[in-house]
């Protein structure tokens, strides 16, 4: 299937999402009509391995459908770009697992951060696994979770060399598995439902453990599975930014060409300070969106080609994911102050856009730590691991 495919099935929901948001965001989840439509038009499949009947879609094509999503629901394309990190791990897992977990047409995979608190201990067979993981987006519609977790010894100790891999593997289960917390009382992204799961003496097979992005361990050959997870979430989760920005952007424009504001003698479009905001705005959101999609693009090229992506092109990614991210940001700032008090009400589209986008600005992919190891390179100084 081409890629104008599956963006043409991601903007044929948005009448779907935009009449559904509401009533996600109040029930803390997707709705399962919303579900069952993505899984219709195979949205959870993009980043899974042709082998497995999925799309291996590129990067850059991934975030254009995820941004596609993100206009009309932000929640639902952060869920979306969320699973898709996960199914990435289908390339590490042995086959007849990888078909175990994805093959169902309603499969979907969901997993929280590392937390400290995981452990897990190495029996016959397998391991067991303890702890709790927060922000599980899109748990509630999950059927399996992963969890990242630390080995540890028998003895409480951390896993020597020769016994237990010392990297911290995750570990693969069904949902029913685990024990689900309602944690989710927040200020936007709030129908991800990114609730706090707990495993308490669970058996994981060691079947299902495996080590992320290792390339030892890689079963999938094609360009894609060269990105890392770290960088397909960086891109995904700037493309819901974008989403929102390029909604709230256009819902301005919409708002200034007909509203005379408060004390106002002349439509918003006539006002050369609104003029100017449109336009730069315009010119900030085209500008991160290209160099984004431009650079995905040309990792996947190289990683065709070479079998590997550069240093200095995973940098970029790294810049282009975190500009992006920001700039968003300032573009909805900006026409949330300027739409007024048309702005604060609920049924007007600035409101949850607005609080949507400082969700996504709070996550860890856009912190400005990332801007700080770019610099560190571009200066000489060499950059902490986190960079790329």
């Amino acid at each position: 299937m081409s890629t104008t495919n599956y963006l043409e099935r991601a903007e044929s929901l948005a009448p779907l999402l935009e009449r559904m948001a509401p009533q996600m965001e109040r029930a803390h989840e997707l709705a399962p009509e919303v579900v069952a439509a993505l899984h219709g038009a195979e949205l959870y499949r993009l980043l899974l391995p042709r082998s497995l009947g999925g799309a291996e879609l590129p990067p850059a094509d991934f975030v254009e459908v995820i941004e596609a999503i993100a206009k009309a629901d932000a929640s639902t394309a952060w869920c979306l770009g969320q699973a898709g990190g996960c199914a990435m791990s289908a390339a590490y897992l042995p086959s007849a697992v990888a078909r175990e977990v994805f093959g169902p047409t309603h499969a979907v995979l969901a997993w929280g951060p590392p937390n400290r608190d995981g452990r897990a201990v190495p029996v016959d067979g397998g391991y067991i696994l303890n702890g709790s993981w927060p922000f599980a987006s899109g748990s509630r519609h999950a059927t399996w979770l992963g969890a990242h977790a630390a080995v540890f010894g028998r003895d409480g100790k951390p896993a020597a060399a020769g016994s237990a891999p010392l990297a911290e593997p995750t570990f693969l289960f069904p949902r029913v598995s685990a024990i689900i917390h309602d944690t989710w009382q927040v200020v936007g992204l709030k129908a991800t439902g990114s609730d706090t799961y707990v495993a308490k003496d669970l058996f994981v097979p060691e079947s299902h453990v495996y080590l992320r992005d290792d390339p030892k361990h890689r079963r999938e050959n094609g360009p894609l599975y060269r990105f890392s997870t770290y960088q397909i979430y960086g891109a995904a989760f700037a493309a819901v930014a974008l989403g929102i920005a390029r909604a709230t952007q256009d819902a301005f424009i919409a708002l200034a060409r007909e509203k005379t504001g408060f004390l106002m003698a002349s439509p918003m479009r006539d006002n050369a300070a609104i003029q100017g905001q449109v336009a730069t705005s315009e010119v900030m959101l085209r500008s991160a969106r290209l160099f984004l999609i431009d650079n995905l693009r040309a990792a996947h090229d190289e990683a065709a080609r070479h079998g590997e992506i550069e240093f200095d092109r995973r940098l970029a990614m790294r810049m282009g994911a975190t500009y992006a991210t920001h700039q968003a940001k300032d573009v909805v700032d900006a026409c949330y102050y300027a739409a007024g008090a048309t702005a604060i009400f609920e049924a007007n589209p600035f409101e949850r856009r607005f609080r949507d986008m400082h969700a996504v600005a709070q996550q860890s992919q856009a912190r400005m730590m990332h801007m700080e190891a770019v610099g560190r390179t571009l200066l000489g100084a060499g950059p902490p691991s986190y960079a790329t």
